[in-house]
């Protein structure tokens, strides 16, 4: 049960980071590209593709970090934002049991691939990453599954 709230709580706030974000984003003068409609599938959709690492790991074709666009909308940050998120924290979850198991190289993937398209869009995926990074923290980064799953995603998330 507290679990289910914790989850509430970090999606939402994730959410409502996004929402603050974009509008004051929007006034920026890039139009949003068109986002890969795979991209905001939610969680569930990141951990089937997830599931290639550290092979090839598509939404659709799109590569994770096609998901992260400078010009995203806001609806279309929160969409990204949550999905990732949510991916991230069932992935951690499951990493702390087993920390070189496959979920700890998704989570790697997941995150590496996330600060690759993110490096891109000037900070407007500042406050996703971050959240990334602090899933990330909970676990044991030094494992060996963790960082092959890291340079996997950073080579071709």
């Amino acid at each position: 049960m507290h679990r289910f709230h914790v989850r509430t709580r970090t999606r939402s706030a994730i959410a409502v980071a996004a929402s603050c974000l974009a509008a004051l984003l929007s006034g920026c003068g890039d139009d949003p590209g068109p986002l890969p409609s795979a991209c905001g599938e939610g969680d569930q959709a990141l951990l089937t593709a997830l599931r290639s690492a550290p092979g090839r790991v598509r939404l659709a074709g799109a590569r994770l970090s096609d998901c992260l666009q400078k010009g995203a909308s806001g609806d279309q940050l929160q969409l990204v934002g949550t999905g990732f998120v949510g991916a991230a924290s069932r992935l951690s979850d499951r990493a702390r049991r087993k920390p070189e198991g496959q979920a700890a190289l998704e989570l790697g993937y997941l995150v590496a691939a996330a600060h690759r398209g993110g490096a891109h869009t000037q900070g407007v995926h500042d406050e996703l990453l971050r959240r990334l990074d602090q899933e990330a923290n909970s676990i044991d980064t030094s494992s060996r599954a963790y960082r092959r799953g890291a340079r996997a995603g950073r080579a071709a998330g």
